[in-house]
């Protein structure tokens, strides 16, 4: 992927579970952002990303990126960033619906990534992306709600994309190179 793979992967995270609440007979909308947000506080799921680690075991890796063609090669980059991403997945505050509401609609949620734990497809720009819950520790969770002083902690679970590949930038196509060259000397004949 691009520099933009962080974002390609959380808006097709956010979409899946957009369509986990439309299966759950909701029509709320899924935020991604802080959870201070001004926008934060009329959704129904927040997704915030808190962490990004490089992936150690893809560290030293080539990618090699899948061809969205059928027969267009593969194309493999040496100095890829391989990440991992961890998301914070929270119900919406507790005054857009009562409490068994929320933990109902975090359900199919749960439900949706457990079903469906890849995302794939173009929205990823045919890679594959895992997702993975994280177990927390209570100090590690707590640490994360930290950060938001004047939010009250709601249930929360963590989610862990990866591998996300930030791609160097695409050098430009050079032509190809000049594998035989011929040179006539002399006078041409009539």
């Amino acid at each position: 992927m691009s520099a933009d793979a962080i974002q390609l992967v959380s808006l097709a995270l956010q979409a899946q579970l957009k369509a986990a609440l439309v299966r759950a007979g909701n029509t709320g909308r899924v935020y991604v952002g802080a959870l201070d947000d001004a926008d934060a506080a009329s959704a129904t799921l927040v997704l915030f990303l808190y962490r990004l680690a490089p992936n150690a075991s893809l560290r030293n890796e080539e990618h090699r990126v899948p061809a969205l063609l059928p027969n267009a090669p593969a194309v493999v980059y040496k100095t890829s960033l391989p990440l991992d991403l961890y998301y914070l997945l929270t119900v919406g505050p507790r005054s857009q619906a009562s409490e068994p509401e929320s933990l109902r609609l975090l359900g199919y949620a749960l439900q949706s990534l457990h079903d469906l734990p890849n995302l794939v497809g173009t929205a990823v720009f045919g890679e594959t992306v895992r997702l993975t819950i994280e177990p927390v520790t209570s100090e590690e969770m707590s640490r994360v709600w930290a950060l938001f002083p004047t939010q009250n902690y709601r249930t929360s679970v963590v989610y862990v994309a990866s591998p996300v590949w930030v791609d160097p930038p695409a050098e430009p196509d050079s032509g190809s190179f000049v594998l035989q060259e011929t040179l006539r000397v002399g006078q041409r004949r009539l």
